[in-house]
């Protein structure tokens, strides 16, 4: 699978939308359009997992493309680096 990033979405955007508009191009596995938790609002972006060959396909056709009056940004989306939780730097032995 490969995960592509889809940016510059618009506010009416959903993932049932993104999902017909990414079919046209192979078998969608998920959508996720990611959403702010203080407003409940679209952030713009959001993510496609799709087959590599079908995922290269829609990055060929859908990156640039106006969709719902915004242009498309489409791309492989890149892996962030793991978190480093806690404070470990900060501990002191007594």
């Amino acid at each position: 699978m490969t995960r592509l990033f889809v940016g510059n979405l618009p506010v009416s955007a959903t993932n049932s939308s993104i999902n017909a508009l990414f079919a046209t191009h192979g078998k969608v596995e998920s959508v996720e359009v990611i959403i702010e938790k203080e407003t409940g609002r679209p952030r713009g972006f959001g993510f496609v997992e799709m087959a590599e060959m079908d995922a290269d396909r829609a990055i060929q056709h859908l990156n640039g493309l106006e969709f719902e009056g915004r242009a498309l940004k489409v791309n492989a989306a890149e892996e962030r680096p793991a978190q480093g939780g806690g404070r470990r730097g900060n501990l002191r032995r007594r």
